[in-house]
């Protein structure tokens, strides 16, 4: 097998390992490996398919990544899907609460909310506690 068929393999091994990632380091790095598969393609020696590969790569990671996650993060360098945090915390109701819409302030933050039981209504200034997260809404009840 030749140089440039390795660089492809281990550039689709780094595009398909990114799948389980998200954090564009591992296609940044694919896409060095492919930069370093074409050189190969083109006759050049091992040391400068090695270059091709750190050049591109580290432009990638300098110059794409960022703006890929300001892109895709909206500028949140903590951007996370993770809510479970907030599920069994108190909350504050800002703007009434009931099955259509309503506003909770969750540990200073601002969050949409429906009451956990969609017969139930809450005012601004009720304390309310956050059951399930659904999505970017807080499902709410009061005890």
């Amino acid at each position: 097998m030749e140089d440039w068929m390795w660089w492809l393999l281990l550039a689709a091994v780094a595009v398909i390992a990114e799948l389980f990632t998200g954090t564009f380091v591992l296609l940044m790095l694919g896409a060095g490996f492919l930069a370093a598969s074409l050189v190969g393609l083109a006759g050049a020696p091992g040391w400068i398919q090695g270059i091709a590969f750190i050049v591109v790569s580290t432009l990638s990671l300098a110059v794409v990544r960022p703006w890929m996650k300001h892109r895709f993060f909206r500028g949140d360098p903590g951007a996370s899907a993770d809510f479970s945090v907030t599920e069994g915390s108190d909350a504050l109701v800002v703007e009434r609460v009931d099955a259509d819409n309503g506003l909770v302030k969750i540990g200073g933050e601002l969050w949409r909310a429906r009451p956990y039981d969609a017969t139930k209504e809450y005012v601004p200034g009720d304390r309310v506690r956050v059951v399930k997260v659904d999505g970017a809404t807080a499902l709410v009840w009061r005890d």
